[in-house]
Parts: C-alpha cells; structure tokens; sequence
C-alpha cells in the first residue's frame, strides 16, 4: 500500500491569475482508507520568504470535520473555488518573496497529518531582477 498524500490540480494550468478572478481547481486524498480521516482543511494563503520575520495569511478557509458529520470520501476529488483579492501580490524580489498557495491538509483519525500544496502567481508580477529592454 503507498502512503497516502494529497494533489492537488488547479484548473489554469500554471498561469498568473489576475486580482478578482477566481482559482478554482480539485484535491483528491489518494491512499487514505475510508472512514479514518478525522478532518481535512483546505486553505488559499499568502507567505512570505526571505530576510526577516516570515508572515502567513490565510485568505479562504474550509474545513470538513468527520465527527461534526460532513461527508469525507477520500475515493472522490473535490472541486473548490475561491475569489482571489487584491493584494498582496506575488513577488520574487532579491530579500523578499510573496508566494501565494492552495494547501490541503489531512487530519487522520490515528498517525501524522498530511499535507500537499500547490502554488500560484496572483499579479503580473516580474523577478526584481528581470529588466526590460
């Protein structure tokens, strides 16, 4: 049996999405047996990198909780969407670097948490040091 992981699929297939526009993809829980996830999370967050304190926002929270009755089918995708804000934008300058992600995390009944990420560009945004011509 495989361990059991998270994918997660956005359904731009990699390109900048714009403030306002919607992110919309699907996780599927794969090698998770039914009926032992406790709880799974799904976040759309910012984090930044870079010299200094890190910081972390979440924009959009879901949680799913087994024993408050939702339905978790780990053999079944689930499909989100999320109006994206905005700002902060994403940047990769030389200090600092603004990344934005989805993020799932699985909460099984017995065991560590699992998580799978999966990131995105929100802005029209350049490296700091990319200059035009």
């Amino acid at each position: 049996m495989n361990d059991p992981s998270v994918t997660i699929r956005l359904d731009d297939h990699g390109r900048n999405h714009e403030p306002g526009e919607i992110l919309s993809g699907e996780y599927r829980l794969e090698s998770f047996p039914m009926g032992r996830i406790r709880a799974v999370e799904l976040s759309v967050l910012w984090y930044t990198e870079g010299k200094g304190d890190e910081d972390m926002a979440v924009h959009e929270f879901v949680r799913l909780d087994a024993d408050n009755g939702d339905w978790i089918d780990p053999s079944r995708p689930v499909r989100f969407e999320v109006a994206l804000p905005n700002s902060p934008l994403s940047y990769d300058g030389s200090m600092l670097k603004i990344h934005w992600c989805a993020r799932v995390r699985v909460f099984p009944r017995h065991g560590k948490e699992v998580f799978g990420q999966r990131n995105f560009i929100l802005g029209n945004v350049r490296a700091a040091n990319q200059v035009e011509s």
